[in-house]
């Protein structure tokens, strides 16, 4: 039987949001997260980052750095005792700068693309699933594969709610102060003690 997974943004999720990365010592986990995700790795749920990825494609650097920056921050949250079971990203950006990334994918957030792969990759069951993000389209994401919504609060998280939130046309499952309010929710909706 698929598993059910918990999906997590990068960028104001899982790392401090800086804007763009474009250097590889501008990522960092933010404050308490690595323990959250070892929480997660405790009870057997996997963690699977997605994240939309424009840089490349606006021309700010190259792809490589992309996946340079993710590989870090995986090693970052693992030397802090987490891991993150998959890493699926979106370089692609309709009108981007770079004809190889001017493409309408079915995998840039809110579209469900990167969590249906990671489903067939990790035998993962999107619906019994939950998605945390510090942006509606993740949000968004989360009810087009049938999975919770989390909001987190760090990141762009407080102002999207404040500025936004009483015109999203449907509220997420959970706002979360913190990614330990996050994984409270996770476990307490799939009946976990941890």
């Amino acid at each position: 039987m698929s598993r059910p997974a918990v999906f997590l943004d990068r960028d104001g999720c899982l790392s401090v949001e800086v804007g763009y990365v474009n250097h590889i010592s501008r990522i960092r986990p933010i404050d308490g997260v690595p323990e959250q995700i070892a929480r997660l790795n405790a009870a057997g749920i996997p963690a699977v980052m997605v994240t939309n990825q424009a840089g490349a494609a606006r021309g700010y650097f190259p792809l490589e750095l992309i996946e340079q920056v993710n590989a870090r921050l995986v090693e970052l949250i693992a030397e802090q005792g987490g891991r993150i079971d998959g890493v699926y990203y979106c370089p692609h950006l309709p009108g981007a700068k770079d004809p190889r990334f001017d493409v309408e994918c079915n995998c840039r957030k809110p579209r469900p693309g990167m969590i249906e792969q990671a489903a067939k990759d990790m035998d993962l069951d999107p619906k019994r699933s939950f998605m945390v993000g510090d942006k509606y389209s993740d949000v968004q994401l989360a009810f087009n594969v049938g999975a919770k919504g989390i909001l987190v609060l760090s990141g762009y998280g407080r102002g999207e709610l404040e500025l936004f939130g009483k015109d999203w046309p449907r509220q997420p499952d959970k706002i979360a102060e913190t990614m330990k309010d996050a994984v409270d929710y996770v476990f307490e909706t799939l009946g976990i003690d941890g």
